[in-house]
């Protein structure tokens, strides 16, 4: 599990740059909320577009799409369940959680552990797919609604155009599904660009880590605990079950979405948050909290179900 633990130690020594960063006053005031903006408007949609566009189409529509969708599904739902009965949060608020407790970290972290643990970074790819051209418009399209008060079907179906992250998702899908070689010429641009998105992220998350901590008095600490709690132990489990019972992947793959399922919740969610201003403290203690709990989660995955 060396990979695991390799890839976490690159994200937190980002992080830790960022919180450093935010402490000792390097950058003006609205550096963060700029920083957020550049990953979310420039940065991320160009990697996006990189990872899908040079995907494996047989590996991305696989029958990891299908466990990974059911485990989302049923996570997100056991989530919202819960806010309806406990929480009674608005639309908004409950679908940034709901999101924190089911959308996978499937970039900073997927690819390394992917690449490490599972020995293919293919494996990831039905995950981001999944997450960007599925749930981040279902995602994006309620917040645009809450943030509105009102929603139509025009909206929804207008939602991938108003969206840089979702237009770059679907259109190296298209370049993925055609099958054609983008040159070197074109395509570097979009890697050169692409390569300052993890970092931004990662550091941004960083710089909002200064002066606050998790679980703080009046934060929505219910909501934290049970959206970390789905996505660190319900989720995992959820796709073992599927992927043992409903699928029956062999032992290669079902150890592949387990660890794939593991993975902590995304600095998208945050970054979704801080770009619709809702549940930004939710969102970052969920990260947070997942991203350390999803250490020993891992390592038990890889001790029942790795290879021996």
């Amino acid at each position: 599990m060396s990979g695991v633990l390799i890839g976490f130690a690159i994200i937190g020594s980002v992080i830790l740059v960022g919180y450093v960063v935010q402490r000792a006053g390097i950058l003006p005031g609205e550096a963060q909320r700029t920083l957020n903006r550049l990953a979310f408007f420039v940065s991320s949609p160009a990697l996006l577009f990189t990872v899908l566009a040079r995907a494996d189409v047989h590996v991305i529509f696989s029958s990891f799409l299908v466990v990974t969708l059911l485990s989302v599904v049923v996570t997100a739902g056991i989530f919202v369940l819960l806010s309806r009965l406990f929480f009674r949060r608005g639309v908004a608020e409950t679908t940034i959680a709901a999101a924190a407790s089911s959308y996978v970290n499937a970039n900073n972290i997927g690819l390394p552990v992917a690449t490490y643990v599972l020995g293919d970074p293919q494996f990831v790819a039905p995950l981001l797919m999944l997450q960007l051209i599925v749930i981040a418009p279902l995602v994006l399209t309620l917040l645009d609604a809450s943030r509105r008060g009102s929603v139509s079907v025009r909206s929804i179906v207008t939602q991938p155009l108003r969206n840089p992250i979702i237009i770059a998702s679907i259109a190296g899908l298209i370049v993925a599904l055609s099958g054609w070689k983008m040159p070197d010429a074109l395509l570097q641009p979009f890697q050169l660009i692409g390569g300052s998105a993890i970092p931004l992220v990662l550091i941004t998350f960083g710089m909002s880590l200064s002066g606050q901590r998790p679980l703080a008095p009046g934060t929505g600490r219910r909501e934290i605990v049970t959206a970390t709690v789905l996505k660190s132990i319900v989720m995992p489990v959820v796709a073992y079950l599927a992927g043992r019972y409903l699928v029956n992947l062999d032992g290669v793959h079902l150890f592949g979405v387990v660890v794939l399922a593991a993975l902590p919740t995304a600095q998208n969610i945050f970054n979704f948050a801080h770009r619709y201003e809702v549940g930004i403290v939710v969102a970052r203690d969920v990260v947070l909290l997942s991203t350390i709990a999803s250490v020993p989660v891992l390592l038990v995955v890889a001790g029942l179900l790795g290879p021996q």
